[in-house]
């Protein structure tokens, strides 16, 4: 097995003092929450921008390529790099979760895409060129106009992502949903709340495709609506409040602009998501799609219904549950199944020599895997997620370079294992003298 590091994952505690990849004498431009929207938002040009953590093995690699590559666009493309361990805000609005993440910002800056090449100096000029003349391409056609720039400096986002909240709709729109809401109290004549309109309102989008609708971003007229800004107590604007199911409101305090929000956003969401399903592997879809949905999927190969029972089964799942709940904010996927019953997997894995329970991590993403050394309980597999969290860690290359056949399989029925019935016969009417010979010394 190799020892190189499983992957980075955002939001580690692994501290470091570790200066940042990249100087002035670069051609790589270091972006920051204060340059970023001058530089790239409003920018004409092709980015490609790196997302890094100065203590990630991979991102330390990938620096002189970077470098390399930088050099050869210059001029042609603009190549950056974002600590985002440090610019925690940036990495959240865009989705950022594992490191190194390199995204290409073209004609609509706010969607950029995954960039998906190798990662050598020359796979990234190639994938350079190929956005560019994607975007020269579309420009011709009169399908962009490049950065759109009026549109970008109005906001980058929807007005009408911002839901209007007035003294009749608040209490059934915001107090008797399940969803979380972030609330501007705003004035129309307030120069704050009209510097902070457009980042509301490009968050607002932001947020509502991230969370897929889970939290909102609204706006209440307090001199309108004086009943609910009375309510809760609005003496200066903007001021905004964070409503959550069945808790006091509490005030915002963080940044104003759209990438704090979008981040105070998502660590909402994370904070109110339920914990995943753990789902028992039935078939190949279920497999191939949390595997290539999540950056990591947890399987747990766990002993025959025979040898633990349902009880000792649900103590094995219970403790899964614990761990999927503790590690929520990763949005992995969490997978279990039989001893026996997907062989093909077990041996893609490496499973079989090791007992059971056993559990696995794939990053399908790369086809590499990581194996439980330590006890399958909550302290053992914390500390195993743990350490691939920080990129430390054995790994190996998934059996095949592929995931492996699935066999479709019954449900478990939540029961007791029976001992299969076979066929009993009477031997009492057989008289073994007349079939057998004695020999007689």
């Amino acid at each position: 097995m190799s020892r190189e590091p499983f992957f980075c994952v955002l939001g580690c505690s692994l501290v470091l003092a570790v200066q940042g990849f990249y100087s002035a004498s670069d051609d790589v431009v270091e972006l920051n929450p204060s340059n970023f929207n001058r530089e790239v938002i409003q920018s004409d040009s092709l980015w490609l921008i790196e997302f890094y953590a100065p203590w990630c093995g991979h991102c330390q690699n990938l620096t002189p390529d970077w470098k390399k590559a930088a050099t050869a666009l210059k001029g042609i493309v603009k190549v950056g790099a974002i600590d985002a361990d440090q610019h925690k805000s940036l990495g959240g609005q865009y989705g950022v979760r594992g490191f190194p993440t390199i995204k290409i910002f073209g004609a609509n800056k706010n969607k950029p895409e995954d960039y998906q090449g190798g990662r050598s100096s020359q796979a990234i000029v190639e994938g350079a060129m190929n956005a560019l003349r994607s975007l020269v391409k579309e420009r011709l056609s009169g399908k962009s106009g490049g950065s759109d720039y009026s549109r970008q400096q109005s906001g980058g986002g929807s007005k009408k992502d911002v839901v209007e909240l007035t003294d009749d709709n608040f209490d059934k729109m915001v107090l008797d949903s399940g969803d979380v809401w972030l609330v501007e109290f705003f004035a129309p004549w307030c120069g704050h709340c009209k510097n902070l309109e457009p980042e509301w309102a490009a968050a607002a989008s932001a947020v509502k495709e991230q969370t897929k609708g889970k939290v909102h971003l609204g706006a209440v007229d307090a001199t309108v609506h004086q009943g609910l800004a009375s309510r809760y107590g609005i003496r200066g604007f903007p001021t905004i409040k964070i409503f959550r199911k069945g808790e006091e409101p509490e005030d915002y305090q963080g940044g104003r602009s759209r990438s704090d929000i979008i981040a105070r956003a998502m660590d909402l969401f994370s904070d109110n998501a339920p914990p995943p399903e753990l789902l028992e592997i039935l078939s190949e879809d279920i497999l191939k799609k949390t595997c290539e949905d999540y950056q990591l999927c947890v399987i747990a190969v766990l002993p025959h219904i025979l040898d633990t029972g349902a009880a000792g089964r649900n103590g094995y799942l219970e403790v899964m549950m614990k761990m999927a709940e503790k590690y929520k904010k990763k949005m992995w996927g969490w997978l279990w199944t039989e001893a026996g019953a997907q062989m093909d997997l077990e041996a893609s894995l490496g499973i079989g020599g090791f007992g059971y329970p056993a559990m696995a991590a794939i990053n399908a993403r790369k086809m590499k895997f990581a194996l439980l050394r330590g006890s399958f309980s909550e302290t053992g597999i914390h500390e195993f997620l743990r350490d691939l969290s920080v990129g430390r860690g054995s790994t190996a290359t998934v059996g095949g370079g592929a995931l492996p056949k699935i066999n479709t399989v019954e449900p478990w029925d939540g029961k007791d294992g029976e001992l299969p019935v076979e066929d009993e016969y009477d031997l009492s009417d057989v008289d073994l003298d007349d079939d057998f010979e004695r020999d007689e010394l």
